[in-house]
């Protein structure tokens, strides 16, 4: 029979006093900065409070804040419990969430989920707070101003807010929103800003699948505990952390976070080298009838493909291109782990907005430096021999637009699908012949 869990029922340490708060209460958050915070040396000093949802937050309250964490390997699972989540709300608790950020003692927030600057219900929140700086608000950006104004009337001092969104640039963004909500709110608000508020850029990397009920079997038969709010990962986590704390925060570098003054190539890194290489396995793998990561991993073909991709990125990754070697052979693992499912179907979805960002800057680097990127070439030939009908089904906003672009002779599709993302690669002839070369080995279902 399974055993509570629970504090009292003596399965963690006491919970720690709030010094941090986290918007975006959810499975990434569990099993990246709460356990970045329960491996630091100092986490008995450093408790979240933590906002988010409904229904995961009464069962989290209702275990204390702890659950278990199960590292998913290719060779087993191993489970430990994380007990830094103090005190967990409810998105809508307004009023614990304006008392949490005029405490003087918490020193940063974490955000997962920053919010859009055009969600339908934004406007109508900066409304209100206009009118009543306490006013309840419905989104996650008016969540987040309403708990800055709330600790400015309390002159409750500095904080840091700290972005783990998963974009280039989330520190900047945060910032920039920030700024902006601020000045539709309180023309006042700015100068606050400026003295007291610090935002840290982050690259936080962790593959979290989304737990099922074979997973609660699998707490329960391990550990013996009752957890209805696991959370499953894979070993590898990665936490790139800029910025500045003027009111502390924790040890996390002690934890096997990286602190440094610019995040902007590790950012590269992660977009390129993991994202980049997602893409590639998604078109190209899919097309070779493989349907997740593991098994495109394991064919000889893709393998090298990523070799040539790897080697076109490497000179452009600044500082993080120390022990490149170590991190490519880490992603192999990760790629080659059969129990963590990367359907390529689901990677493949939305290329038009991705490649941009995974694959283009790449691109530009190369030709500027006179080279011909054949491994780039390889991704987006892949992507139009994708949209024309070969490997994973088309999942894309543009779909209609960029499946009638790409159709027809393959020189003018693959000149047409380009132009619709970048013109001016369109324009490069010697690049597009390049992708037009490595479409026709991809321009039939099934590649010899």
């Amino acid at each position: 029979m399974s055993s509570e869990l629970s504090r009292r029922a003596g399965a963690a340490r006491p919970a720690a006093p709030v010094r941090l708060i986290h918007l975006g209460l959810g499975d990434f958050f569990r099993a990246h900065q709460a356990w970045y915070t329960e491996h630091a040396p100092d986490a008995e000093d450093w408790g979240f409070a933590a906002f988010g949802g409904h229904v995961l937050p009464e069962l989290l309250a209702a275990q204390q804040g702890l659950y278990t964490l199960v590292t998913r390997s290719s060779h087993g699972d191993g489970f430990e419990i994380v007990a830094t989540v103090s005190e967990v709300f409810p998105s809508d608790d307004h009023d614990a969430l304006l008392r949490r950020f005029r405490m003087p003692e918490v020193a940063a927030v974490t955000l997962t989920e920053p919010g859009a600057r055009d969600h339908p219900d934004l406007r109508e929140d900066v409304a209100a707070l206009r009118g009543d700086p306490s006013a309840p608000v419905r989104t996650a950006c008016g969540r987040l101003i309403a708990g800055l104004m709330a600790r400015r009337r309390a002159d409750a001092g500095p904080i840091t807010l700290v972005a783990c969104h998963h974009s280039t640039g989330n520190g900047a963004a945060v910032s920039r929103l920030m700024y902006e909500l601020a000045d539709q709110v309180n023309h006042e608000m700015t100068g606050w800003l400026d003295e007291n508020v610090s935002v840290a850029p982050t690259v936080a990397d962790r593959v979290t699948p989304r737990t099922g009920p074979s997973d609660l079997r699998a707490v329960a038969e391990a550990t013996g505990r009752d957890d209805r709010v696991p959370v499953v990962a894979e070993p590898h986590a990665e936490w790139v952390i800029g910025g500045r704390f003027p009111a502390g925060r924790p040890r996390w570098e002690d934890a096997g976070a990286l602190l440094t003054e610019d995040v902007t190539p590790y950012e590269h890194r992660k977009q390129w080298l993991v994202n980049g290489s997602c893409s590639l396995l998604a078109y190209a793998g899919s097309i070779r009838e493989h349907t997740t990561l593991s098994e495109a991993i394991g064919d000889d073909s893709c393998r090298g493909w990523l070799s040539q991709w790897w080697a076109e990125t490497g000179p452009h990754l600044g500082e993080a291109a120390a022990g490149l070697q170590t991190y490519c052979q880490a992603l192999l693992e990760r790629f080659d782990n059969p129990r963590i499912r990367h359907r390529l179907a689901h990677i493949a979805a939305d290329g038009s907005r991705k490649l941009p960002e995974r694959v283009f800057p790449v691109v530009r680097a190369e030709r500027a430096a006179g080279r011909v990127p054949e491994g780039a070439a390889v991704i987006l030939a892949a992507w139009v021999s994708h949209l024309r009908g070969h490997g994973a089904p088309v999942s894309d906003p543009r779909a209609a637009e960029l499946t009638a672009l790409a159709a027809g002779p393959l020189p003018d599709g693959v000149h047409r699908a380009l132009d619709a993302l970048d013109p001016e690669l369109a324009a490069d002839e010697t690049l597009v012949a390049a992708v037009c070369d490595a479409a026709t080995r991809f321009d039939h279902a099934r590649v010899a």
